[in-house]
């Protein structure tokens, strides 16, 4: 039998668990990631060709897959692995165990990134915030130089797993405050942006789509990757929660409040960011250096927020409590989040048969010797951010073929019905799971594979020890898949320890 009473434990009220799965979903991508990615698939005239490709993949990407997994979760009522065996087979252990593993390999180096976050919300509390670029460089260069990043590394795993050891109320618990104040710190700090006098052009620049720029597959690629980041759609986390859904919650309606919901604090994020640059650089520099500044994004996608925000809200009236909003917001996000990434790979490992304590403990201990190399160095936490982020095109593929293998029509019925109240999921979303979700998959990271190898990268695409080459991508995907598969028996057999 599998672990303890996981099998029983149940989210107590809709609400817990849509403001959960948020948690989820609303997390650094959403202001460290989309504000960043926005700029730098921008053009002359503006982000807004961006924001139509992001908006196209949530509703024929992120949105259908979030149904899969919310429906995968409340029909296996296991984790990752255990799902996909009851949903696709035995012979398809192998592929949740890969879903499960991009998840927490994000996980190792996204512990590190809310240690971050929660350092900088220390500083901007007790020091000074730094007045010029040199200054900010020197504030990140002595937090790196030290143990400080290990120390607060831990803080953040150690902080998760107390949360997660305390079962799935006490996730409903903490994210029942953390994603409303998340919500109110946002719009507080929007307001701020929008009153500053400047802002108003780069909200132009933020929504005036440049339309020839529809036409760069790399512009599509960048808006699945970041609809991926953004939802934590494909991820197995939405999959994990829905284990602990009752019946009655709906599938369909809830997948479209996760959705938009975070895609709408997304924007939000954008529109203080945004903002906040084009008001306080637009007096001291051209259009052209102020987006150079949102598109650089510094060691390990560090120059945006961590470098240059601290100093623009000094240069701000009221910038010490814009300063703490932001980066209270940000260590909020990421810390939902963390909590959801423990918890999948707590329950995997309890579908496996450990004892709820005795996986937690594995997962923190881990989860934390696993992030050191990111947290020593921000070269590695780079490219696990790239390996894994392009990884989450194939988590997502595994996800509809779990479904198209239960067979997508029986799955409607069977698994995302049922729920006073919710929507039908229609024929509709049987097409995007049969043949949309797989095409996209298919299409995106064959131009990926094509673009890195002829242009990108063309001196260096064969090599596995660039940080960012295609070879490193195979590799470690490679790595990972050829283990899951060599365990695939051991795996589907853990992984039904209490099914008949």
């Amino acid at each position: 039998m599998s672990g303890d009473s996981d099998t029983q434990q149940r989210f107590g009220s809709r609400l817990g668990l849509l403001l959960s799965v948020l948690g989820i979903a609303v997390g650094t991508g959403n202001i460290w990631r989309f504000p960043r990615i926005a700029a730098q698939n921008g053009g002359a005239e503006g982000a807004g060709a961006f924001l139509i490709a992001w908006i196209t993949f949530l509703f024929i990407w992120s949105i259908p897959l979030i149904i899969a997994e919310y429906a995968l979760g409340r029909h296996g009522r296991r984790g990752v692995v255990g799902s996909f065996v009851k949903a696709a087979g035995k012979r398809f252990a192998w592929m949740g165990a890969f879903v499960a593993f991009v998840a927490t390999a994000i996980m190792f180096y996204y512990s590190v990134v809310a240690g971050w976050c929660a350092y900088y919300l220390l500083t901007s509390a007790t020091q000074p915030l730094p007045l010029s670029l040199e200054g900010a460089t020197a504030v990140w260069n002595g937090f790196q130089s030290g143990g400080a990043p290990l120390l607060f590394h831990a803080l953040a795993m150690g902080g998760g797993a107390f949360v997660v050891a305390r079962g799935i109320s006490s996730i409903e618990r903490v994210n029942k405050v953390l994603i409303p104040v998340l919500c109110l710190i946002v719009l507080a700090s929007v307001l701020r942006a929008v009153t500053l006098p400047g802002a108003g052009e780069g909200l132009a620049f933020l929504f005036t789509p440049q339309w020839n720029l529809l036409a760069r597959p790399s512009l599509w690629l960048e808006a699945l990757t970041q609809n991926a980041w953004d939802t934590g759609a494909g991820w197995g986390l939405i999959l994990t929660y829905g284990a602990y859904m009752r019946r009655s919650h709906g599938v369909v309606k809830n997948s479209f409040i996760t959705g938009i919901g975070n895609n709408v604090v997304s924007l939000l994020a954008a529109i203080m960011i945004f903002g906040t640059v084009f008001a306080v650089l637009g007096a001291e520099m051209s259009r052209p250096e102020v987006l150079d500044v949102m598109k650089d994004s510094g060691p390990a996608s560090t120059g945006l927020t961590f470098i240059w925000m601290p100093q623009l809200f000094a240069k701000m009236p009221f910038g010490r409590g814009m300063a703490l909003l932001f980066f209270l917001g940000l260590s909020f996000a990421a810390f939902s989040s963390l909590i959801s990434m423990i918890e999948l790979a707590t329950r995997v490992l309890v579908d496996a048969g450990l004892r709820r304590k005795q996986a937690i403990a594995c997962v923190a201990i881990f989860g934390f010797v696993l992030g050191v190399p990111s947290a020593l160095y921000t070269g590695f936490l780079g490219n696990q951010d790239f390996v894994w982020g392009v990884a989450l095109m194939l988590s997502g593929a595994f996800v509809a073929f779990a479904v198209v293998r239960y067979g997508a029509a029986d799955f409607a019925r069977r698994a995302v019905s049922g729920g006073a109240g919710d929507w039908s999921a229609g024929k509709g979303w049987t097409f995007l799971i049969r043949f949309a979700v797989p095409a996209q998959a298919a299409v995106l990271l064959g131009w990926w594979l094509y673009l890195s190898a002829s242009q990108y990268a063309p001196a260096s695409w064969y090599n596995p020890f660039d940080p960012y080459s295609v070879m490193t991508c195979l590799a470690q995907w490679g790595v990972a898949a050829g283990i899951f598969l060599m365990a695939n028996r051991f795996l589907a057999r853990r992984a039904t320890l209490d099914t008949p």
